[in-house]
């Protein structure tokens, strides 16, 4: 890991190990930036600029750890993509209480963790960027999604009220909302349920992971500071 110059900035990122996460990694380390990652596996993604960190987003003390070491080695925070996430695509009636416990600890208590923990390092200098992963599922009101939905609708509001309290202190708080992105994270539902869910969007194609790099650059850009509550979500729904 190299030591990070004055104007070198730094971003977490949740979820690295694969999938946009993993792309949005690569990106932002090409862009220059000093890129923090977490997953509950081990990365193979090798560069003097990403650290890597094995653990759960929904374990409070091990969140905490990872933003205080990021402080010890970094001294700064400059940006949070809050993309680390899960789904599953079962009918309401057919879905066990375990399976909405565990997509709401990882969605909702994990967003909320890392947020809470970042929002405290970028406090320091009064500056800072926070991106948290909404999804389109919310606004189509998707039939077998009701608990990832309602969890990411919950992700929606965390946002919009947590931009009100950390404006004070320099640090505004958006979501981008994905349509369907070809990862694991759909890999699982039918090509029918795909095809019907981007029939209802106003541009009918699936998403990009550059498609989401464009919403996060935007709402990183220094120029952005007056952008805060917003959420963008993709495709037109």
């Amino acid at each position: 890991m190299s030591s990070v110059g004055t104007d070198q900035r730094v971003i977490a990122i949740t979820g690295t190990r694969k999938g946009i996460g993993r792309y949005l990694a690569e990106q932002y380390l090409e862009k220059g930036w000093v890129v923090v990652g977490c997953s509950r596996g081990d990365s193979d993604l090798i560069h003097d600029r990403y650290s890597h960190f094995e653990l759960d987003v929904a374990d409070e003390a091990a969140s905490a750890r990872m933003m205080r070491q990021v402080a010890r080695d970094h001294g700064r925070l400059d940006a949070l993509l809050n993309n680390a996430g899960i789904a599953s695509m079962n009918h309401a009636m057919l879905t066990p209480l375990s399976t909405v416990e565990r997509i709401f600890r990882t969605n909702v208590f994990g967003t909320f963790l890392f947020a809470r923990e970042a929002a405290k390092l970028m406090g320091r200098k009064k500056s800072g960027r926070i991106v948290n992963f909404a999804t389109v599922a919310t606004p189509l009101k998707l039939e077998g999604e009701a608990v990832y939905a309602a969890s990411k609708a919950a992700v929606v509001s965390l946002t919009e009220v947590m931009a009100y309290e950390m404006a004070p202190f320099g640090i505004t708080v958006n979501a981008v909302g994905p349509t369907p992105v070809p990862t694991d994270l759909v890999g699982a539902v039918s090509q029918d349920k795909m095809d019907q869910l981007i029939a209802r969007q106003a541009i009918k194609r699936y998403g990009t992971m550059e498609d989401v790099l464009n919403v996060c650059d935007f709402f990183l850009n220094p120029a952005s500071d007056f952008v805060t509550g917003q959420v963008i979500y993709l495709g037109g729904v």
